[in-house]
């Protein structure tokens, strides 16, 4: 796989400074291919290499628990920056940044930002390294470029699913954001954050479009879950088990807040989301999700009963209003 920089000497050096002896690599579904030619190179030093053949969704799912269980003393986490502040197994973070050309990529978004002058720009962890050379193009086209500072993220310019605060703050200034990468997956939490038009430059595909009625269409499903969620009184409150997931104090006051409302509130410990999981409690009318805010972007087309966020479960309470709550974000924390 040619497309990323996966640091294979970094990791090396790595190794010997940790003088680690038995690793755990773990990856999300894209780079496991790679997997393998990894563990040969980390093999090749006398060090035993075991692969977490789990989902990896982000540094918030880090393997820390799996690495404690196997006798690892060091995770290799690949394509994503670091998010959890103290890992109880020592941790390195490898990006794994995208080799791809953005030029022709970069030409198409620009007739699609023809009538706005000041843009937003912003990405992925894979793709930070495209920053600069996108912020340059736009320049010479005769736009205005503002990044984000980093914020509660590793770098600026950077989105991850549950936090937007870079592309938020600078909203005030900018027109439009155009993102730099690929999948409509982060570039669309922009457009639902900011609800300005965003627009997607991706390389992989060599095409350029807008997510505006993706995000509106998306917002209408989520206020008919919301509304749906209303009439509710049996609640499960999710508790995520991952490391960067587990917000139990969130859940209490949520339990809380249900009971408050003469409803019904279960708490409901769970590593992997899925519509499975909710398959298993037929009496449970909806669900308010505290794990990861983003499982929830999925919830109208795959979940058969509401699984909100807290954020909406706080206007289908009635606690907070719906203008308010796109204001504080639709999937962050």
């Amino acid at each position: 796989m040619k497309d990323f920089d996966f640091e294979e000497e970094r990791i090396k050096r790595e190794i010997q400074n940790l003088d680690a002896k038995r690793v755990l690599i773990q990856m999300p579904q894209g780079l496991k291919p790679e997997a393998t030619r990894l563990v040969k190179i980390v093999e090749k030093m006398g060090v035993l290499a075991l692969v977490s053949a789990d989902p990896c969704y982000g540094a918030c799912d880090i393997a820390t628990n799996e690495a404690e269980s196997l006798g690892a003393d060091l995770v290799i986490h690949f394509g994503h920056s670091k998010f959890v502040k103290h890992e109880s197994v020592p941790t390195i973070y490898v990006e794994a940044r995208a080799l791809v050309n953005i030029y022709e990529t970069l030409e198409k978004a620009l007739q699609l930002l023809n009538n706005y002058t000041k843009i937003g720009l912003a990405t992925s962890v894979q793709h930070l390294q495209l920053l600069n050379e996108a912020r340059e193009f736009l320049v010479r086209s005769g736009k205005t470029v503002i990044i984000g500072e980093a914020g509660r993220v590793e770098h600026a310019g950077q989105v991850i699913g549950c936090d937007y605060s870079n592309v938020k703050s600078i909203a005030d200034e900018v027109e439009a954001y155009l993102f730099v990468g690929g999948g409509l997956f982060h570039a669309l939490g922009i457009a639902v954050s900011t609800s300005k038009l965003t627009i997607v430059a991706d390389p992989y595909d060599n095409r350029a479009f807008s997510l505006s009625e993706e995000a509106q269409k998306l917002l209408k499903q989520h206020w008919a879950c919301i509304e749906q969620a209303k009439t509710a009184k049996n609640i499960g409150v999710i508790i995520g088990l991952k490391p960067g997931q587990k917000r139990i104090e969130d859940a209490l006051k949520v339990k809380e807040l249900i009971e408050k409302h003469d409803k019904n509130a279960y708490l409901l410990a769970v590593r992997e989301v899925t519509p499975e999981t909710i398959l298993d409690f037929p009496t449970i009318d909806a669900y308010v999700n505290t794990a990861c805010p983003r499982i929830s972007l999925d919830a109208p087309g795959k979940f058969s009963k509401p699984l909100l966020t807290v954020n909406e479960f706080m206007v289908a309470s009635g606690e907070a209003s719906w203008e308010s709550m796109l204001k504080k974000g639709l999937f962050e924390k």
